[in-house]
């Protein structure tokens, strides 16, 4: 009789299902299918074993039992007994729950996992009066339960701890990069090609060796599984010993093979300990005699005659905060100057999550993967170098042609073409910023169709001789292609400081995407005061306005909202204002300083609140007549209004809003008739209602608000830095009639 047929489930990191997809499908697994954070796939036992012991990017293999429904913790309880475990465990033996949980009436995972345990305990206490016991580090059986909708997967987790503990890890720290991931990111450079095609592959910031061990694994064919002393699966009663053996057997005849003819792998670090321990690490797993590693800095390293080129992979130090990322980034640039200088002809990758100092390296990186890596956004960024002579062909077959060297004078002329447009575009800007009592403005606002991106300028009040630079980037038209695009980012932030005089450091690189949910408020550090210490003041039209480069995906100011601020400011004096939507409050500091009465700032978000407090206490706002609340403004709109009514209400939607704390999404172009209207309602009768939002398509619908006076203030609103730009936002006044 054939095997039993299951649909079985390889998790990993997220992002990463492709790598592991494409290689369940190498490794003959059949009906391969990537969904979040892993792949199902088809197979009975033996493919099961056999993930577990070749995948190299899948963090765990799950073994299902059962599902069902589990609304509550009888219903779970009740869905677990229905399992007979003695066919699965011994009641002397061991076993470990782990439970997730996600959108279900259940939230606690380690309630959930006591009832679990409960569950599968009770019966064996029922059946013989004997149960197992726990043990959460070697368990003879892990259960995995994941909940989602109120509806439970039961499955026994084979691997029983991540996959990515390969087993050769001396002393059992933690590395920076788990071994999965180093693992992906070879995958992702296509390393298992290029070894069989015999090219070199070094990594000079080896650290304990991680990155050179996963790619001497895949040069030698070496299972990834096969020093592992551990599975979930040993003590399961399910298990096939013999058809375990049998995998490890052919696992090892292949790696002895795989051993023969293997490339130059080397791996080098100025630090002795992180060598020493890389040299234990290699030991353990065996590859002692084929693994090369050095006790030097880049500056010093030197490759063997003859190395063949190959592939440079490193993953560099990220420097998380601004005084780290400032000594870092001369590390980046020594890491460009080093890699033309060592390695022409070669590939060379970066994986670092301080993308905005890749520009210090100058070499033309094109992003290969985006992927966190403890939490942390990070992304694998890779050139192909040049060779050293224009007559000589790489290993790759490729040869320099007088075209290469077109190629980089027609670079030079596109950066020059870029540099050029910025300094025209401050000459045009200068005397109007210094009319203006502005510290922050656009500069450069996708000029060039090439060059898609929006320059801001900050002019920080505490340092008048600093400057910060914040650069977003747009998505390149279609016509231009995308490898070109991604090599003009790089020329981008590299032209920025010779031209603006600032640090190179001082250049921030911000992705523009859709935000959802929380994400529209996230911040990149946990901690308020490391927030406040990184938190700068700019100066506009005399007010004190706090802004963040480094813990936020956006400043804390928008600057195309600048002249409305400032009319606010104007028409402010002893009126009662009401900010919607209202973000960092900066209008409200404005209205302040114009002499508003009152006002009240409403916003959804705590983080963008105590921004606002701070702001408003800045400039001296009493907190008693100057409120702040946390609130959905939809909701807060649609309560019945008070008696006391607002002169001056600033509407500032953002485009699509839906976050956990909403019981409904926001849509401006769906919603905006009756957001308006709900606001109206607070609007005093002689008041002014301005309306603002940056959905480029916004249609007003002017039948539905036709009792209103409505009045279209786009172009008015638009500054002079931004009249490049006039689909950026769109205004209106609104009144009574």
């Amino acid at each position: 009789m054939a095997p039993a047929q299951h649909i079985l489930f390889a998790s990993s990191p997220r992002n990463l299902e492709p790598l592991l997809a494409s290689e369940l499908r190498a490794l003959g697994i059949s009906g391969v299918k990537p969904v979040a954070s892993g792949c199902q796939f088809d197979g009975d036992l033996a493919a099961a074993l056999k993930v577990c012991l070749w995948s190299r990017v899948a963090n765990r293999v799950l073994f299902p039992v059962t599902a069902g429904r589990a609304a509550d913790p009888e219903e779970l309880y009740a869905l677990i007994q229905t399992v007979d475990w003695s066919s699965h465990l011994r009641a002397e033996q061991t076993l470990a729950v782990d439970f997730f949980c996600a959108q279900s009436n259940i939230t606690h995972s380690h309630y959930g996992a006591l009832k679990v345990k409960d569950a599968i305990v009770d019966q064996f206490r029922e059946q013989s009066g004997v149960r197992p016991s726990v043990d959460r580090q070697q368990p003879d059986v892990c259960i995995n339960v994941y909940l989602h909708r109120n509806r439970a997967r039961v499955a026994i987790d084979l691997s029983g701890q991540s996959l990515h503990r390969r087993g050769y890890r001396s002393d059992g720290a933690r590395a920076p990069l788990k071994e999965n991931l180093a693992a992906a990111l070879l995958l992702a450079c296509d390393w298992p090609a290029r070894a069989a095609r015999g090219e070199s592959f070094i990594d000079p910031l080896c650290g304990s060796g991680t990155l050179v061990i996963e790619a001497m694994m895949m040069a030698s064919n070496t299972a990834p599984g096969l020093l592992r002393p551990y599975y979930g699966f040993t003590g399961w009663l399910q298990h096939l010993p013999e058809l375990w053996q049998e995998l490890i057997d052919e696992a090892t005849d292949l790696r002895a093979e795989g051993m023969k003819n293997v490339p130059y792998v080397a791996g080098s670090d100025q630090s002795r300990t992180a060598i020493a321990s890389a040299t234990d690490n290699v030991l353990y797993a065996g590859f002692a005699d084929v693994i090369e590693l050095q006790t030097c800095s880049l500056e010093r390293l030197q490759l063997p005659a003859k190395t063949p080129s190959g592939l440079v992979l490193t993953n560099p130090p990220y420097g998380i905060r601004v005084q780290e990322q400032q000594e870092i980034g001369q590390l980046y640039s020594i890491i460009g100057q080093h890699c033309k200088k060592l390695f022409p002809g070669w590939s060379v990758a970066l994986f670092t999550g301080a993308p905005k100092l890749l520009h210090r390296t100058r070499l033309p990186l094109d992003t290969v993967l985006t992927v966190d890596n403890g939490g942390l956004p990070c992304r694998l960024v890779m050139a192909k170098l040049a060779d050293a002579s224009p007559d000589k062909a790489t290993d790759s077959g490729e040869k320099n042609t007088p075209s290469k060297s077109k190629t980089a004078a027609e670079s030079g002329e596109a950066d020059n073409m870029f540099a050029n447009r910025l300094r025209k575009n401050q000459r045009a800007l200068k005397g109007w910023i210094k009319q203006q009592n502005i510290q922050a403005y656009r500069l450069y606002d996708a000029d060039m169709p090439e060059y898609a991106v929006a320059v801001d300028v900050y002019h920080t009040k505490d340092d008048p001789y600093f400057t910060d630079v914040v650069v977003q980037e747009y998505q390149a038209p279609s016509r231009v292609d995308a490898q070109k695009a991604q090599q003009r980012l790089g020329q981008i932030l590299a032209t920025l400081p010779d031209v603006l005089q600032c640090e190179p450091e001082a250049v921030h690189l911000k992705v523009r995407k859709r935000q959802k949910g929380s994400e529209q408020y996230s911040r990149v550090t946990d901690s308020r005061s490391q927030i406040q210490k990184n938190e700068k003041t700019v100066m506009e039209h005399g007010c004190r306005l706090l802004v963040n480069f480094e813990d936020y995906l956006d400043t804390g100011l928008f600057l195309d909202h600048r002249k409305v601020r400032h009319y606010i400011q104007a028409k402010a004096q002893d009126k009662r204002f009401l900010n919607l939507f209202g973000y960092t409050g900066a209008a409200t500091v404005h209205a302040i300083n114009g002499g508003a009465a009152s006002s009240l700032t409403v916003d959804m978000s705590n983080n963008y609140l105590d921004w606002a407090a701070r702001n408003i206490e800045l400039n001296g706002g009493d907190p008693a007549l100057h409120r702040t609340e946390r609130a959905d403004c939809l909701e807060w709109l649609a309560v019945d209004p008070p008696e006391s009514l607002y002169d001056l209400i600033l509407l500032d939607p953002p485009t699509f809003s839906n976050s956990a704390r909403m019981e409904n999404d926001c849509d401006v172009q769906r919603d905006h008739a009756g957001l308006i209207a709900m606001t109206m309602k607070r609007l005093a009768p002689d008041g002014l209602l301005i309306f603002s939002n940056n959905f480029r398509r916004f249609k007003l619908d002017e039948s539905t608000l036709s009792t209103f006076g409505l009045e279209n203030r786009t172009e008015w609103s638009l500054d002079r830095d931004f009249q490049r730009n006039r689909r950026i936002h769109q205004c209106w006044f609104i009144r009574h009639v």
